[in-house]
């Protein structure tokens, strides 16, 4: 951080430098999207989330990151990313000036008074009190008088609980250099009993924290913004108001959110504590051959894990009302047609599995964007090519994007409603079923990713809960990082089905 300041210092004095020769020449003051664009550089301060940006596979992403990543192409200059430990870092590097955007995961709070403009981005949020649910549940903040409630610093639910009138207030605790997954995780394992978080990023996280139950929100929905600094022109802000209100237009920001945050809402308390418990008794024993399968089909293993847990919670014996079977619940004219004999073998039907998807992928258009084919995939391997197809007609008759999954969801359930399935060619499906079928195979993914990948953002407090990670079944003491090697790495870039981020 030192250097990057030390940077933007050096960087400062030469400009004003510059400034002044100008000055003294007559010349005027080029504006701050002038300087940008003859740089060539959008310099940008984020900090490490799940909601706003991170590292996966050595690829950058998040929400705000890929909005900023469009903004700079946009500009035609270079996204040049600095990563900070905190809020108050962030915060401090846009009032020195020494860079263009903050991306913080914040609102526009009352003490930022004139030393930041700020643009909204297409996502709100609640600041929510949650919970151990050891602890007596609160219904308000009179419920907390005098009760500690801890919070990352620099966020935004500090004006909401203080009340300097109110002694017998609640205790506001605040741990810079947290973020909220480590705060959830203090929550979880009862260190904490209340915290104050962000509702968006107690949805990307709430999954991993099962203990963790929330209470009532400290105000409405707000919009989180890009924040920018005063001594810098309106020039830079003007465009990134234009440029916003464009993606918003166009669908761009929708189908951004549908990316991120879409899928969230398909695993509840009960479902994550089953989940949880499955993935310690049960993965182990077929991990090895989902990771073998997975690999000689060009997959994730993880994808064909969280497909075989939807499909039959890893239960080989499995065999539905409708006569599929196994862990993978092939029908048995798919067995038959993919070689699979035996669909009560759990080995056999992993292998079927897997080579079923990765038929069903490639039948996807290859015009189709990851992760949208992957998402089509996931439906046609439940409700069928043709169902899936029908679908896309409609949402192409109704004006919406065929090749996006986002719009395409939309028009899966009218497929069982006479007045639509009438319209199509292959007729009657259970539409409902296969969006709620790619939500929640979305989030077993994501759950296994985060497991699997100790860098990744969230997965900060699951190591007690899983630590059968770092064993195999043959008693492995290896890290999880080494007994769980990265399969996809060493693929080439075709075969490589799963987007970094689900």
């Amino acid at each position: 951080m030192s250097r990057f300041i030390s940077t933007f210092r050096r960087s400062s004095a030469q400009l004003s430098i510059v400034l002044a020769v100008l000055l003294a020449t007559g010349c005027s003051q080029p504006t701050t999207l002038q300087e940008i664009r003859e740089e060539g550089v959008l310099h940008v301060i984020t900090r490490v989330a799940p909601s706003i940006y991170y590292q996966d596979r050595e690829q950058d992403t998040g929400y705000d990151y890929e909005l900023a990543r469009l903004f700079a192409d946009e500009l035609g200059v270079e996204l040049r990313v600095r990563v900070a430990d905190d809020n108050s870092e962030i915060l401090s590097v846009l009032s020195r000036n020494y860079a263009h955007i903050g991306l913080a995961g914040l609102t526009q709070r009352p003490d930022f008074g004139e030393q930041y403009r700020s643009v909204p981005i297409g996502v709100a949020a609640q600041s929510v009190i949650v919970y151990n649910k050891e602890v007596p549940a609160p219904e308000s903040l009179e419920d907390l008088a005098s009760e500690t409630i801890h919070m990352l610093a620099d966020s935004n639910h500090e004006h909401l609980v203080a009340d300097p009138g109110n002694e017998a207030g609640p205790i506001i605790q605040k741990h810079p250099g947290l973020d909220a997954a480590g705060l959830l995780a203090r929550v979880e394992s009862g260190e904490f009993g209340y915290a104050a978080v962000a509702s968006n990023e107690l949805d990307l996280n709430h999954v991993f924290f099962p203990k963790v139950y929330e209470a009532f929100a400290l105000n409405e929905s707000t919009d989180l913004v890009w924040l920018f600094p005063t001594a810098q022109d309106d020039t830079l802000v003007q465009a990134a108001e234009a440029f916003m209100e464009r993606m918003n237009n166009n669908g761009t920001m929708a189908q951004l959110a549908e990316r991120f945050y879409g899928h969230l809402d398909r695993l509840n308390y009960v479902g994550a504590r089953t989940f949880m418990h499955h993935v310690e008794n049960r993965l182990p024993r077929y991990q090895s051959l989902f990771q073998d399968y997975a690999e000689e089909s060009g997959m994730d293993w993880r994808l064909l894990a969280a497909i075989g847990y939807q499909e039959s919670h890893w239960r080989p014996n499995a065999v539905s009302p409708t006569g599929v079977r196994g862990l993978m619940m092939l029908t048995r004219t798919t067995a038959n047609y993919i070689g699979i004999n035996n669909r009560l073998d759990a080995e056999e039907s992993i292998e079927g599995g897997a080579r079923y998807f990765r038929m069903v992928h490639g039948r996807i258009p290859e015009r189709i964007p990851e992760p949208d084919r992957t998402w089509f995939a996931l439906a046609s391997y439940n409700v069928g090519f043709g169902h899936l197809e029908d679908a896309r007609r409609l949402a192409e008759s109704a004006g919406k994007d065929p090749d996006r999954w986002m719009d395409v969801k939309e028009f899966l359930p009218l497929l069982a409603q006479k007045e639509w399935y009438t319209k199509t060619r292959f007729g009657y499906a259970r539409g409902h079923e296969p969006v709620v079928y790619v939500q929640n195979i979305r989030r077993y993914y994501d759950v296994l990713v985060r497991i699997t990948e100790p860098d990744a953002p969230s997965a900060p407090g699951l190591e007690d809960q899983l630590a059968w990670l770092g064993d195999n079944e043959a008693g492995s003491d290896a890290p999880a990082s080494e007994s769980q090697p990265d399969l996809r790495a060493d693929l080439p870039p075709e075969l490589r089905l799963i987007p970094p981020t689900l």
